[in-house]
């Protein structure tokens, strides 16, 4: 199993990144939020990931870079679950949405539930 984040796995792209706000589905595990759109042009791979949090929760760059590196991480290590259910390509935006401050297992927990929650809402209509 690969537990890594490659570069080419980012999502980079204004417009995979704007379709995501426009046309994107998206399912949410408070306190994280998952949405999605399959994607035609990811360049090979099965997924590009971004992730973000809100400066209006957190004020400080270092809070913010901090879960952002918290998400990645908890990305990182469960995207097999994600990997072994889709058959598409898919672009996600992975958010912190809330002002508390949760633990870095907490986050991993509810990061688990959220993909899981995503592969049954994804099975379930096709």
């Amino acid at each position: 199993m690969n537990f890594t984040y490659p570069k080419n796995e980012k999502l980079k792209s204004k417009i995979s990144i704007g379709l995501l706000f426009t046309e994107a589905k998206s399912v949410s595990k408070y306190p994280l939020r998952l949405v999605y759109h399959c994607s035609t042009d990811n360049e090979g791979e099965k997924i590009k990931m971004g992730v973000s949090v809100s400066k209006k929760n957190f004020k400080k760059a270092v809070d913010r870079n901090y879960f952002k590196r918290v998400l990645r991480e908890t990305y990182r290590l469960n995207k097999h679950l994600l990997l072994d259910s889709i058959d598409k390509p898919y672009c996600f935006m992975f958010f912190y949405q809330t002002k508390d401050r949760l633990s870095y297992d907490e986050i991993n927990t509810k990061t688990i539930q959220l993909f899981e929650k995503f592969i049954a809402q994804t099975t379930k209509k096709e």
